[in-house]
């Protein structure tokens, strides 16, 4: 159903292990494209998500990071025991440098598998559903909406399908408003007919190896708005100090500071997960964590907010 798309890095993947039954329980996938070149940490994330039963998808062929020319590696890695024997598919990420030559040669090699496909371009849409037409057993269809219209996905119309909404606009922290919009797709997918969807959670799909200096620091926080048909929003929290990128610790506080005085007004419509009380936690004790264990608090409150959606719904 739901489908948080991850790259590759640290935090995100702690993010699916200390997760990894929530998302077995919730039947959410998240999709990982690796971008790190040492694939130990990947593998272990994955063993933990097979052994609770959970599922996962994972691109083979990534378009960022250390994999972006070879992703022979990874494929080898699903090869591997006991990878092989969990529910993790092989994706290939159609992306402008993946032809439809290049794609079939992928779905040779996983041959056996159950091929995801990530489109993520607007052309060749008919050419390729032709091609894989009784030749390619393709277990999903996943398209990245602001790459594939409804034109495009209507190639692939009486397959399993899934949409994915890049929900959160990346910017300078100190130039977020207190609130952005960021999607009703979690409401509204069936309409789309589509089977599932998915999002980049709140990182975005823009991809950075390392962030700039943090003259602001921000802390985004998704919410559903009963007001509005509990539609996704987010809150960004941010520092008061903005002008240097000096003291990140203090502006996390000030930042945090912020986001405790709107949660405690019982009027944020922010649920109160495990995230949140880790967050609760960090500001009784005064406690600067790092801002890479901040984005993921933030991440798992994401998926957290979402599970309980589809809880209560």
């Amino acid at each position: 159903m739901y489908h948080p798309y991850f790259r590759g890095k640290q935090y995100e993947l702690i993010t699916i292990r200390e997760n990894a039954e929530l998302l077995c329980e919730a039947k959410f996938v998240p999709i990982i494209e690796p971008v790190k070149g040492v694939l130990n940490g990947l593998e272990s994330k994955l063993n933990t998500v097979g052994k609770v039963g959970g599922s996962a998808i994972v691109v083979v062929n990534p378009h960022h990071g250390e994999h972006a020319d070879n992703g022979e590696s990874i494929i080898n890695l699903l090869h591997s025991e006991p990878i092989k024997d969990f529910d993790i598919s092989p994706a290939i990420l159609l992306k402008e440098k993946c032809s439809i030559q290049e794609t079939l040669r992928l779905c040779e090699k996983l041959e056996g598998c159950q091929v995801v496909l990530i489109h993520a371009r607007s052309e060749s849409g008919a050419d390729l559903a032709e091609e894989l037409d009784n030749r390619v057993k393709v277990l999903q269809h996943l398209f990245i909406e602001s790459y594939c219209g409804r034109l495009y996905r209507r190639h692939f119309r009486d397959q399993n399908r899934v949409l994915l909404r890049d929900g959160f606009e990346r910017k300078r922290n100190r130039d977020y408003s207190p609130q952005d919009f960021f999607s009703d797709l979690h409401i509204t997918f069936e309409e789309e007919d589509v089977n599932g969807f998915g999002d980049f959670l709140t990182v975005g799909d823009e991809y950075s190896e390392t962030g700039g200096p943090a003259y602001a620091v921000a802390i985004h926080i998704s919410f559903l708005d009963p007001i509005q048909d509990k539609s996704m929003f987010v809150h960004h929290f941010l520092s008061d100090q903005q002008d240097t990128p000096s003291d990140p610790a203090g502006k996390f506080g000030e930042a945090l500071e912020n986001m405790i005085q709107c949660l405690d007004t019982g009027q944020s419509h922010i649920l109160e997960s495990k995230a949140i009380k880790e967050f609760r936690k960090l500001h009784s004790e005064r406690h600067y964590p790092g801002l890479g264990y901040v984005k993921k608090l933030s991440m798992q409150h994401h998926i957290e907010t979402l599970a309980d959606y589809f809880e209560k719904k």
